[in-house]
């Protein structure tokens, strides 16, 4: 056991086309091919060998970090294997445990990715709010980064990205990229959010908005002249309008309904669900803001927006996740069954494709 090189390991997904890799005590180490977990043929490893492979990736202020903090993120690029997303966390006994994800060093197109011509479209704002939503493991980050490199093929912008741990590294083609890792580079989302007004940026990445600190200097400089590109970690456009509005006391909604109004661009909800003959199929929920979209909100009316967006709205790019699951299932892409086990209107999805839904 004590042979295993954690280096081997992590080439080794990239010939099972894996997205991440699980490194837990009393198991084998296991890969997730298609969404699904896979334990390799490989012995079970205990939190004494966990620590010695793990430990022989980082830096001693990084283990510092993780015994000090029980947690660990950040990304690494080994060479002739490629580039990972990691976390060190610990488990009963104080053992350590690992999960890796793989980033690919070619950054995505839009085009590669399949994705709408609307999302070309999207990235041409001058100024807005564009919010990536989903699950962990959905695809988020991605979605952003092929968005961010149309923008570095076709515009000369200034695009910092704040991310804990920075994913994908964009090279300088037409736009300029600073990109700053949380916890090393700044000390967190907001601090990094807050200052990057002061360092000339036409578009700003927010990796995470995860307290209302960040989600109002977000809103802040998406209305004050940059095109702000974040995530959040909701299903729905409706839902993350609502977790935005819901960060926030009472008194403060008036005024943040009001921003939001104004400066929303997209909410861009997706999942990724098992596809037919193997693989996985991207399925997208698109908000375009309107005058009738900006006045709901503003009027505190949110839970209508979903009706607006059934609104014959697939002309203009929006859609909602059963409109794209009802197309998804006409092209043989996912079954229905699939596609009601993931979906967020089970009901209204059950109608549309004939089935029961109990």
């Amino acid at each position: 056991m004590a042979g295993i090189d954690i280096r081997a390991l992590l080439k080794s997904i990239a010939e099972y086309k894996a997205s991440d890799l699980h490194l837990v005590s009393r198991s084998e180490p296991q890969i997730r091919i298609d969404g699904k977990l896979t334990p390799l043929d490989l012995p079970k490893l205990n939190g004494q060998v966990i620590e010695s492979m793990c430990y022989s990736l980082i830096t001693d202020k990084q283990k510092k970090e993780l015994e000090e903090n029980k947690e660990l993120d950040f990304a690494i690029e080994l060479p002739n294997i490629g580039r990972f997303r990691a976390n060190y966390y610990y488990t009963m006994n104080g053992e350590v445990a690992a999960a890796f994800r793989t980033v690919p060093l070619d950054v995505p197109s839009i085009d590669e990715l399949r994705l709408p011509q609307i999302f070309k479209d999207i990235v041409k704002k001058e100024k807005g709010l564009i919010l990536v939503t989903g699950p962990t493991g959905s695809g988020k980050s991605t979605t952003l980064a092929a968005m961010l490199n149309e923008i570095n093929l076709t515009e000369e912008k200034h695009i910092i990205t704040i991310e804990d741990p920075v994913e994908f590294i964009h090279q300088n083609k037409k736009s300029l990229f600073s990109h700053r890792n949380v916890g090393v580079d700044t000390y967190s989302f907001a601090n990094g959010l807050k200052f990057s007004l002061r360092e000339d940026p036409d578009i700003i990445l927010v990796g995470e908005m995860r307290d209302r600190e960040t989600i109002s200097t977000a809103i802040t400089a998406a209305e004050t002249g940059h095109l702000v590109f974040a995530t959040l970690h909701t299903n729905s456009a409706v839902q993350t309008v609502n977790r935005i509005v819901d960060s926030f006391e009472g008194g403060e909604q008036i005024q943040v309904r009001n921003m939001l109004s104004t400066s929303l661009t997209a909410i861009i909800s997706q999942s990724l669900l098992p596809k037919l003959g193997g693989g996985r199929v991207a399925i997208l929920e698109i908000l375009l803001t309107n005058s009738a979209i900006s006045n709901l909100i503003r009027e505190n009316k949110i839970h209508q927006i979903y009706s607006q967006m059934q609104l014959n709205q697939m002309k203009s790019g929006m859609r909602t996740q059963t409109q794209s699951m009802v197309e998804a299932i006409r092209n043989n892409l996912i079954d229905k069954n699939t596609a009601l086990r993931f979906s967020t209107q089970p009901q209204e999805l059950a109608n549309l494709i004939g089935i029961s839904y109990q």
